[in-house]
């Protein structure tokens, strides 16, 4: 079943909200930014729909160079260009390996 963008983002949210890291970022960087004598909830929440809002135009920036790096390395000359560099790495680290002394 290919997936669509609703469901994509549903699963992303998901993820993000039972993420525990999240959780602990929000409550040990984000009070420090604070102001004293401020609504810590209404500040709380603006800081953290910044910090939400450059999530999304972060992963949307990826999300389009990675559409675009995908048409040009679905080329057979990329594939095969890539294949070539990484089977010349693998052996070059096998040489090494086969050649250390310790």
């Amino acid at each position: 079943m290919p997936a669509t963008a609703w469901g994509s983002w549903r699963r992303g949210l998901l993820t993000n909200l039972l993420n525990p890291k999240i959780g602990a970022f929000y409550v040990a960087v984000l009070p420090q930014f604070i102001p004293a004598g401020t609504s810590h909830l209404a500040v709380g929440l603006l800081l953290a729909l910044v910090h939400d809002v450059e999530a999304m135009l972060w992963f949307t920036a990826i999300i389009f160079g990675a559409h675009s790096a995908r048409r040009l390395l679905a080329a057979r000359s990329a594939k095969r260009a890539i294949d070539g560099v990484t089977g010349t790495v693998l052996v070059g680290f096998g040489l090494r390996l086969g050649l250390s002394t310790k």
